[in-house]
């Protein structure tokens, strides 16, 4: 299992930060994605394309940050394909939000797996399990957007709007999970 190559005091603040981040920019994109993507098509149509190329970004200023992305090559893989996910959608909105949801799903299942290798490679991290648990549940929700790409009933921004909110439920639990964890540290070493 490779390691991160910050020390562990570093990493765990960089991510706390950086999941606070992640989940604040998702609950802001599921806002955003209940009230003007659902009444503003072309709002919705950009708020899907931004989704992916947030997570490209995001997984880039990490991989940076905790080693690089030859260090980190499950998040190199991740930002690649977010990138080639950001493209992908943008040309299947052309076709419909059927070709949408089933690039979504793709995607879907291909972010998770490695943000769950991502998890596991960084376990000593702290709160790790959260991200884990992510990975697989995004996984699971690839094979339903992709199932349901393929349905009747036409798909919109709100079905992918529930699988953003997941995410940014597990980036929070993970952010306060350190938070307390590096709070209980410190009252340790104040007493010691």
């Amino acid at each position: 299992m490779t390691t991160i190559q910050q020390p562990g005091r570093d990493t765990s603040r960089w991510l706390r930060s950086y999941y606070f981040l992640r989940a604040g920019v998702s609950v802001g994109w599921v806002a955003a994605a209940f009230t003007i993507g659902k009444a503003v098509p072309p709002a919705a149509a950009a708020l899907l394309v931004a989704y992916p190329a947030w997570d490209a970004v995001a997984n880039v200023v990490d991989a940076r940050r905790s080693g690089g992305l030859a260090a980190n090559p499950s998040q190199a893989l991740n930002a690649a394909a977010s990138t080639v996910v950001t493209i992908g959608v943008a040309v299947a909105l052309g076709s419909g939000l059927h070709a949408v949801l089933a690039v979504f799903g793709v995607w879907a299942i291909l972010s998770g797996l490695l943000q769950l290798a991502t998890g596991v490679r960084r376990w000593q991290a702290g709160a790790q399990w959260a991200m884990a648990l992510s990975g697989a549940q995004s996984a699971l929700a690839g094979t339903h957007f992709i199932v349901k790409a393929n349905g009747a009933a036409t798909p919109g921004i709100t079905d992918v709007a529930p699988y953003a909110a997941f995410g940014a439920f597990y980036f929070l639990v993970s952010a306060v999970w350190l938070t307390v964890a590096q709070a209980r540290k410190g009252a340790t070493q104040r007493t010691a």
